[in-house]
């Protein structure tokens, strides 16, 4: 039997993100103010939780000077992790955090005074792929996956909670029926996979599609399709800038919402040639062809509007999960406001 004590990690991922947020906070200037540049452009200093193609219309708005259009130059960096990203929005190291609500929901459960809200939404579905070691069995069963072991992710993120989700709802009981292992970086992962740990895999692209196509394994599943519609990756800000930083957030959503509509309005391999520079290492034929998979099962929304159903759906999988302290009413940590005036003044 494999077991994990959830209550220890819930109360180590707490002290993790305070102690994130210090850190970050004696580093950066507290995010009293957003920077000017020349010209009159505004430095927005946005935090993505990790790297991947499943952001592709937020690559495609910034590749093709959306935002600028809107009088925004956006410094990008990578947290590689929700705890991370919503650690650095807390200190004020940066002024938009991308990253799934699961770690808002934390934090305003902890009882935080600035807490996280979630005002746009890029992805409605895990993007994460199920790929099986080469040599597995064939035609893949969920029943294969029982006593081997899967490179899962962080336990309390989403990707492991969807995870968790899809196997019991398969009948198989995580850690009881199966081993997951959780303790990798999540950049670390498809390397450890690589080098022959575990049987199984769980992972975002443009890992999956490299891993197969080393002869690695075969994808045999997509998270977002088994997990269904689920509020998932978010641009989030402290709930003292909805009103200060109002105008800013309006801008941000209208240019998001062009690279939505524009990678809807345009072929894979043309969203594929306009977030190339972002994904260096990646194939042009790889990327279109994940970008086809991404759209093809309906990965992003028709408009950045927040989703209450996905919110709470989302909120579904975590108490399955048991990583849900207690429920939160979605207009708590979410608005719909920044949105609905960005589109209408487009």
């Amino acid at each position: 039997m494999f077991r994990v004590s959830r209550r220890s990690v819930r109360m180590v991922r707490a002290a993790a993100i305070a102690a994130l947020a210090v850190a970050f906070a004696m580093v950066f200037v507290s995010g009293a103010a957003l920077g000017k540049v020349g010209r009159g452009y505004t430095i927005v200093r946005l935090s993505e939780v990790v790297r991947s193609i499943f952001y592709a219309p937020q690559y495609v708005a910034l590749a093709q000077g959306f935002f600028e259009d809107e009088g925004l130059k956006i410094d990008l960096s990578t947290a590689w992790g929700a705890d991370k990203g919503a650690a650095a929005l807390i200190s004020g190291a940066c002024d938009i955090g991308f990253f799934g609500p699961e770690a808002a929901i934390y934090i305003y459960n902890q009882g935080a005074p600035d807490y996280l809200i979630g005002f746009a939404q890029l992805t409605q579905m895990d993007g994460s792929f199920f790929l099986a070691r080469a040599g597995m069995p064939e035609p893949f069963s969920w029943e294969h996956v029982r006593g081997k072991t899967i490179v899962g992710a962080r336990l309390g993120g989403v990707p492991e909670m969807v995870l968790e989700w899809v196997l019991k709802k398969h009948g198989i009981e995580p850690f009881k029926d199966v081993k997951i292992i959780t303790s990798l970086a999540f950049a670390a992962a498809p390397g450890a996979f690589a080098a022959g740990t575990g049987d199984y895999i769980a992972q975002f692209e443009p890992a999956m599609t490299e891993l197969e196509m080393a002869g690695q394994g075969k994808i045999v599943a997509s998270m977002g399709v088994l997990g269904g519609e689920i509020m998932y990756t978010v641009y989030h800000v402290r709930r003292s800038q909805l009103v200060r930083d109002r105008d800013m957030l309006i801008r941000f959503t209208r240019a998001l919402d062009r690279g939505m509509k524009w990678v809807e309005d345009h072929t894979p391999a043309e969203t594929a040639e306009v977030i190339r520079p972002y994904f260096p290492d990646t194939k042009l034929d790889v990327i279109a062809r994940i970008v086809q998979r991404y759209r093809d099962q309906g990965t992003w929304p028709k408009t950045p509007e927040v989703s209450p159903s996905g919110f709470m759906r989302l909120q579904e999988v975590m108490a399955s999960a048991g990583e849900l302290k207690a429920t939160v009413p979605a207009n708590a940590l979410m608005t719909t406001e920044i949105t609905r005036a960005a589109l209408k003044t487009k």
